[in-house]
C-alpha cells in the first residue's frame, strides 16, 4: 500500500498522520534533517521494542542517543520514569529547538510526549508507534502523562507532535495478545462514531497485522479521532466532544487501577469497559439489548475479554471512577451508546445502575 495521510486540523499546531509501510524511514529522514541543522533529537524506546525492532532502533541509535525504559508496561509510565527521561534529555544537551522521537506503543508515547511537553517547557516529539492501539489511538490528539497510584493518567499535559508515522511494517512483531489490545481501541471507534466501520468488525473477525482491510480500518480510526480532536482538543465541551473518546474507558481505567497496572492489558480493560458500557446503555435504555449483545460478541471475536478473567471488589472500582479525570461539579461523566455509531455523554447515570454493570462484567461486593 502506498503511504496516506490524515491531518489533525489545530490551526498552526496541525500535523500530519501518515499511514503505510515503511514509514520509519520517514522519520529516520526528518531526523537527518534536524541534525543537520545542528538542533540535537533524543529517542524513547522500551526493551520490548528494542528487542522486537533492533535493526530501526540501531538506525536510531546512529543519529541519536536512545533511552530504554526500565520495564515495558503501563509501571514504566511513573514518575520515576519520567524524572530519569528529564534527566536524559538535560545530559544529552538537548535544546529548546530539539526534538524527541518516540519509538513503541502508547505507554512510550505518553511519558516521551509528557517528557518532551515539560522539557524546557517544551520540546518537539514524533510519534512512532509500534502498536495497533497506538496507530489508531493514543499517538494522536496530543495526550500525554503519567500514571499515579490513585489512578491512570492523573499527571499529564496536552502536547500535540510534529507528526505520526505510523508504519504498518511494525506490526509484523506484535504479540498476538498486543495485537488484540490494539482492537479494542478499533472496535471503540466503529462504535462511537461509524456503524459501518463497526459491521466490517462484525463480519472480518478476527482482524490480523497483514490483514488487507487493516490499512483502511487505521486510517478510519485516525479520520475519527482527527475530527474529535479539532473539535475539542482539550476536552472542555459541556457535552459530547473528545469525552466520546472515553467510551468504556471510565469502567477501564478503574478495572486497571483495581487489579493492578499490567494485570490487563489496556486494550483488554477496555474491551471488558466497552462491554459494561453497552450494558448500561441498554439498560437505560440508550441502546437496544440486541446492540449490547452484539458489543460482547464483537470483542470476544477479536481475542478479547468480554469480563473480567477473576472477580475484582467493588469498592475499589467505584472510589477509582470517582477520581476519573471526567468528574465535573462532583458528578461522573459516563459515555454512553445512543446506538452504534453514536455516542453521549451523560451525568445523570444513577450510581446502582453503573454498579449493576460492574457487577454483570465480574466484580463483587
Amino acid at each position: 500500500m502506498s503511504a496516506e495521510t490524515v491531518q489533525v486540523e489545530l490551526g498552526d499546531r496541525s500535523y500530519p498522520v501518515r499511514i503505510g509501510a515503511g514509514l520509519r524511514h520517514e522519520a529516520l529522514a526528518v531526523a537527518d534533517r534536524r541534525l543537520a541543522a545542528g538542533q540535537r533529537c533524543a529517542a524513547f524506546t522500551s526493551p520490548g521494542v528494542a528487542a522486537a525492532q533492533p535493526a530501526f532502533v540501531a538506525e536510531l541509535a546512529r543519529r541519536m542517543p536512545v533511552l530504554v525504559t526500565a520495564a515495558d508496561g503501563e509501571t514504566a509510565k511513573s514518575a520515576g520514569e519520567l524524572a530519569r527521561a528529564w534527566d536524559f534529555l538535560a545530559a544529552q544537551g538537548i535544546a529548546r529547538d530539539g526534538a524527541v522521537f518516540a519509538l513503541g506503543g502508547g505507554v512510550i508515547g505518553d511519558l516521551a510526549g509528557f517528557a518532551a511537553a515539560s522539557y524546557q517547557r517544551g520540546v518537539d516529539f514524533y510519534q512512532l508507534p509500534t502498536t495497533l492501539l497506538a496507530m489508531v489511538d493514543s499517538s494522536v490528539g496530543g495526550k500525554t502523562g503519567i500514571n499515579l497510584a490513585a489512578g491512570k493518567n492523573l499527571v499529564g499535559a496536552f502536547h500535540q507532535p510534529t507528526a505520526v508515522f505510523a508504519d504498518t511494517d511494525l506490526l509484523a512483531t506484535l504479540p498476538p495478545r498486543e495485537f488484540a489490545a490494539g482492537m479494542a481501541e478499533v472496535i471503540k471507534h466503529g462504535l462511537l462514531a461509524d456503524a459501518e466501520l463497526f459491521r466490517q468488525l462484525q463480519a472480518n473477525a478476527p482482524l490480523a497485522w497483514d490483514h488487507a482491510l487493516l490499512p483502511a480500518v487505521i486510517r478510519r480510526c485516525v479520520e475519527i479521532k482527527a475530527a474529535v480532536v479539532a473539535g475539542d482538543e482539550r476536552e472542555t465541551s459541556a457535552t459530547g466532544g473528545r469525552a466520546l473518546l472515553n467510551l468504556g474507558h471510565t469502567f477501564g481505567h478503574a478495572i486497571e487501577a483495581t487489579a493492578g497496572y499490567g494485570t490487563y492489558l489496556h486494550g483488554e480493560a477496555v474491551a471488558i469497559g466497552l462491554v459494561m458500557a453497552a450494558r448500561l446503555s441498554a439498560d437505560l435504555g440508550r441502546c437496544t439489548a440486541a446492540e449490547a449483545t452484539a458489543v460482547a460478541a464483537t470483542v470476544r471475536a477479536h481475542g478479547l475479554p468480554d469480563r473480567l478473567r477473576a472477580p475484582l471488589p467493588l469498592a475499589p472500582m467505584l472510589a477509582a471512577m470517582r477520581r476519573d479525570k471526567k468528574v465535573r461539579a462532583g458528578k461522573l461523566r459516563f459515555v454512553l451508546l445512543q446506538g452504534v455509531g453514536t455516542a453521549v455523554t451523560a451525568d445523570d447515570v444513577p450510581e446502582d445502575r453503573a454498579i449493576a454493570a460492574f457487577v454483570a462484567g465480574g466484580a463483587v461486593a
